[in-house]
């Protein structure tokens, strides 16, 4: 039986069938679900950042009251500070199905990309082409837009006006043989559609050019095995996946030898330093390694086979969907058919993220702040989408209310929010 789109596009799937998450479980890994200051609160703006699990919380915890000395020294508290770092880096590139020299750390996934545009900068020609979209965060676009002052030309990838779907076929139209990079977002931070990563791929790859995903608002609800869906670039933050503030960034090894070194000089011949003009934050990047622990966690409890660890992150990623896909249609239906809300995106949780995007006739800002009376955390404004809502038609200086959620929220906190919505909207 074919499986639903959603559980298809994301990741790659290893497993026949995505199985039920216990969701005692789930929750007994994250702090703040026993935290006294936040009984009674229910997180539904976990598209601007997620919960931390307790694997990054003590990893984190450890490093500063054990490891905060400079490291990769001999002795043992510079040596395990070391060996953590790398312990994440190796950990995480295997979940993503990439080598560990491909993935970098740095501070965000804006400042990954805005010194990624340099790199760009200095490697292209004028004359040549980037295709960005109006359906991306800004980091994924602005960034790249920028780069016209220097002769880029840069083609616009435009979603439909009424839907927010990027087709596939109109990106076709834009690629000729000047292009050498196409950038588009996993799923868009208020469109929510999860987009074909691999079919978008192989239609730049076709047509000579590289690609770059920006996997922030889809990374949240299972990691992607990236070696597998084909991108050469894809960059997501951990402060959305249950980690600290630290944004993610693979380069596949042919692209990032090919670009100009970023780093400090010495470093140019690391892969993974190419691409970190400053000092890496070391203890965070430490407690990276707490996101594969809980991919772990997850995987064994649920009686994943043991494997290669991109297996086992799509055996939990898919997990992770169909929770969210059960969780999500009742909340678009409830939401759909009302005459005061024009819901962003599609109405069928297969084949969305749980970022629900809602324009109001009515001020969302006010809204939310009816919600967090009732003691729901959600979200107003343009959430650095402008663009986004203008190519669908929202004027972004009033903004929209976003109601986002993961694998962790449990039933009763969805049945709270549509309790409320019924009485707001």
């Amino acid at each position: 039986m074919e499986r639903p789109r959603g559980l298809r596009c994301g990741a790659v799937s290893y497993f026949s069938a995505a199985m039920t998450l216990d969701i005692d479980f789930v929750r007994g890994q994250f702090p703040a679900f026993s935290e006294p200051a936040l009984q009674g609160i229910a997180h539904f703006e976990n598209a601007g950042g997620s919960y931390a699990c307790g694997q990054v919380v003590d990893r984190l915890t450890r490093f500063y009251r054990e490891r905060k000395v400079q490291p990769y020294g001999p002795a043992d508290p510079t040596r395990l500070g070391g060996e953590e770092m790398d312990e994440a880096r190796s950990r995480m590139a295997a979940i993503l199905g990439v080598t560990a020299e491909e993935l970098s750390f740095g501070p965000s996934t804006s400042q990954n990309t805005y010194v990624l545009a340099q790199a760009f900068r200095q490697w292209m020609k004028p004359g040549e082409a980037i295709v960005v979209t109006n359906q991306d965060h800004e980091a994924n676009t602005g960034v790249w837009r920028r780069l016209a002052a220097d002769g880029i030309e840069i083609r616009e990838w435009k979603m439909d006006p009424e839907t927010g779907h990027l087709n596939p076929d109109a990106l076709e139209d834009l690629l000729d043989e000047s292009v050498r990079l196409v950038c588009f977002p996993h799923c868009s931070n208020v469109v929510g559609e999860i987009n074909p990563v691999t079919e978008i791929t192989a239609l730049a790859h076709a047509a000579g050019a590289f690609v770059c995903v920006d996997g922030v608002s889809y990374a949240p609800h299972g990691f992607a095995d990236v070696g597998a869906l084909g991108p050469d670039i894809y960059l997501f933050s951990a402060y959305k996946t249950y980690g600290p503030h630290q944004g993610l960034m693979v380069i596949r090894k042919t692209l990032g030898e090919m670009l100009p070194n970023q780093g400090h000089h010495f470093n140019g011949g690391s892969l993974y330093k190419r691409f970190t003009p400053a000092g890496p934050d070391h203890a965070q990047i430490a407690a990276c390694a707490g996101m594969a622990d809980y991919v772990d966690a997850l995987a064994d409890h649920h009686g994943a086979p043991a494997g290669k660890a991109s297996k086992r992150g799509a055996f939990v990623h898919d997990a992770m969907r169909a929770r969210e896909v059960a969780l999500l249609q009742p909340l678009l239906d409830a939401v759909k058919a009302r005459n005061a809300v024009r819901l962003i995106g599609p109405s069928d949780a297969r084949l969305r993220a749980p970022t629900v995007t809602l324009a109001l006739t009515g001020d969302p800002v006010a809204v939310n702040a009816e919600l967090a009376k009732r003691g729901i955390m959600a979200g107003a404004g343009d959430f650095y989408a402008q663009r986004a809502l203008g190519g669908v038609g929202v004027d972004a200086a009033k903004g929209v209310l976003r109601l986002s959620f993961t694998h962790y929220t449990s039933e009763a906190e969805v049945a709270k929010l549509l309790d409320a919505l019924d009485d707001l909207l």
